[in-house]
């Protein structure tokens, strides 16, 4: 991999990854465009693995103040409560919160609850990602009409009542379970939550927000694990390239969060539904007229 693909697919990760379009189904169109390793399945998805950190180190840095308010919170209530400075009940906002739990501390909770669905179905389906089967196109196009669809539905059933400090183990359950279908190429991990979120009754900002804090837990999880393995399968020339797209899919990508936050606060999702309609039935056309190939 040269500089400039690597540029290529530092912009598309950091473009893609928060915005609810599919990173997945961009990356490998933008492989396939630049010949990024002559297509190999296992180079890509190493790749994809490693630049991906970088737009985790911009949700990290964009919502550094969250996560401190987060961490310091959990550690000091639960200190107070093995300590017995607190009492151990169960009525807190909407009776859904512990009292004995400030709302940064529950969103800490909400965070490890949600991310179990993902945690344990990433595992137990690890070899299936990392296969030649999360390139294929059918895949890919399918799911992102699939879960534009859900988006429509989403937009029109929620109630959009809820903020963060609203949230209880219902909304975490559900976000969490939509997050799994990040798993499928061509979902977008922030398309599947948000759409989540929406059915949860929460409103588009909140859901977004707790998306992003979501996400964070099982991307540096999955990060870190493949980034061990990616050192195996890439080779030494590859690290400038890499490093030089990871740090341009950081800066992208921090915008990428604000961008969608502020959009989200005013409008809906329609313009991203109708883009991933758009886009997944005009590959399955071209899939279907044999112009392009559902494999590399």
């Amino acid at each position: 991999m040269d500089l400039i693909q690597a540029i290529i697919l530092g912009i598309v990760q950091g473009l893609t990854e928060f915005i609810p379009i599919s990173s997945t189904a961009h990356l490998v169109f933008a492989s396939r465009l630049t010949n990024v390793y002559n297509g190999n399945p296992e180079q890509i998805t190493a790749t994809m693995a490693v630049i991906q950190l970088g737009t985790l180190f911009a949700a990290f840095v964009y919502f550094a103040l969250d996560i401190w308010s987060i961490l310091g919170a959990f550690v000091r209530d639960h200190w107070a409560l093995l300590t017995r400075r607190r009492g151990y009940t169960f009525s807190g906002t909407n009776g859904v919160r512990p009292m004995w739990l400030s709302e940064d501390a529950w969103l800490g909770w909400l965070i490890i609850i949600g991310s179990i669905p993902i945690g344990t179905l990433g595992l137990i389906f690890k070899k299936v990602i990392e296969g030649p089967q999360t390139k294929n196109l059918w895949v890919i196009a399918t799911m992102m009409v699939v879960i534009a669809v859900g988006l429509f539905f989403a937009e029109i059933i929620g109630s959009q009542r809820k903020e963060l400090k609203d949230f209880g183990l219902f909304d975490a359950l559900a976000v969490g379970f939509a997050q799994v279908l990040a798993l499928i190429p061509g979902a977008s991990r922030s398309g599947s939550t948000i759409m989540g979120g929406l059915l949860a009754g929460q409103k588009r900002e909140a859901a977004a927000r707790f998306s992003f804090l979501l996400m964070m837990p099982a991307i540096t999880a999955s990060g870190l694990l493949e980034l061990k393995e990616a050192m195996n399968i890439l080779s030494k020339d590859d690290f400038v390239p890499l490093l030089v797209g990871t740090i341009v899919s950081a800066i992208i990508g921090y915008i990428s969060i604000w961008f969608l936050l502020a959009y989200l606060r005013k409008r809906s999702t329609g313009v991203f539904i109708i883009y991933r309609i758009i886009v997944g039935i005009t590959i399955l056309i071209l899939l279907y007229t044999n112009y392009i190939s559902a494999q590399v």
